[in-house]
């Protein structure tokens, strides 16, 4: 088990998310109405998130990456430990408030996300909900539209929608409410590879924009995009690193229960013909860039 120097450097510079030896347990109510411990599912686990970085956390199925998620913004509390967002504490519920307009949260399945019928109704309701002023509302659906690419769709059906723009219509919902960070809980698992490739489009474009993005993900190679990946195993973190410092290490991933991206084998491959091809490059586009010279 490896955790790298990423931990430091961001404890150093400016970090907005702080975890301090965050445990999360599962219990269930015995019949003599006793609580007992079902899981551990977050098992004393430490790091820093920089304002402004994108970082994806991985790990098999039961790792605890998608429990972990829901702590940062205090849908789940903590057993033991603390999340503190911005100096907040979600343990404090007069925080909570300000907390989860601070970090918002993208989820795997976008149909439990759409409240409303039609697609400006939508994207409107979590601005409504917190008062902001109709004139605002409307600039704010509008833009989180335009970022997403789907302005044009703002009168149609919710339920006319496939799935990738679906996703695309729960990411706009959460950009209106103008978040700092934005968590991504497996936002591309029910997808297509289209719909994938757009939602991945639309996360590195709102990275660009200066907000804080944190992908929970079991495909490596979206991961790759990410400029750290966490990798967590068994309720902890396993590794800590960049996606380059990752992946070269194959005897880690595969100890973590993962699997290589594609594009890795394929880098490897081009080496085995006499490239001299350097192992910084973990994405399809880096590859793309480096064979045309």
């Amino acid at each position: 088990m490896r955790q790298r120097s990423t931990l430091v450097r961001c404890t150093e510079i400016n970090s907005f998310i702080e975890v301090r030896n965050l445990i999360i347990d599962y219990t269930r109510i015995d019949e003599e109405g006793h609580s007992v411990l079902v899981k551990r599912a977050v098992n004393d686990v430490s790091f820093t998130i920089e304002k402004g970085s994108f970082v994806s956390v991985v790990g098999m199925n039961g790792s605890g990456k998608s429990t972990m998620a829901k702590a940062l913004n205090g849908l789940l509390l903590p057993s033991e430990g603390e999340v503190l967002v911005d100096g907040m504490s979600t343990r404090n519920e007069d925080d909570l408030w300000n907390i989860r307009s601070r970090v918002g949260m993208v989820f795997q399945n976008p149909d439990n996300q759409i409240v409303s019928s039609i697609v400006e109704d939508d994207v409107a309701f979590g601005p409504e909900n917190i008062g902001v002023p109709p004139e605002e509302i409307r600039r704010r659906v509008d833009d989180a539209l335009r970022r997403v690419d789907m302005y044009d769709c703002k009168d149609k059906g919710a339920h006319m929608l496939s799935g990738g723009q679906k996703q695309r219509i729960a990411i706009a919902g959460t950009v209106a409410m103008r978040p700092e960070c934005i968590v991504f809980d497996e936002p591309t698992a029910m997808l297509d590879p289209s719909g994938r490739r757009q939602v991945m489009d639309i996360i590195r474009e709102l990275n660009n924009d200066g907000i804080t993005c944190i992908l929970i993900t079991h495909f490596m190679e979206e991961a790759a995009q990410a400029d750290r990946v966490i990798v967590m195993k068994d309720g902890k973190i396993y590794s800590d690193s960049t996606p380059d410092e990752l992946f070269a290490d194959r005897a880690l991933i595969e100890g973590a229960g993962l699997e290589m991206p594609p594009i890795i084998d394929l880098r490897e491959k081009v080496a085995a013909l006499g490239v001299d091809i350097p192992e910084s490059i973990v994405t399809t586009e880096q590859l793309e860039a480096f064979l045309r010279g």
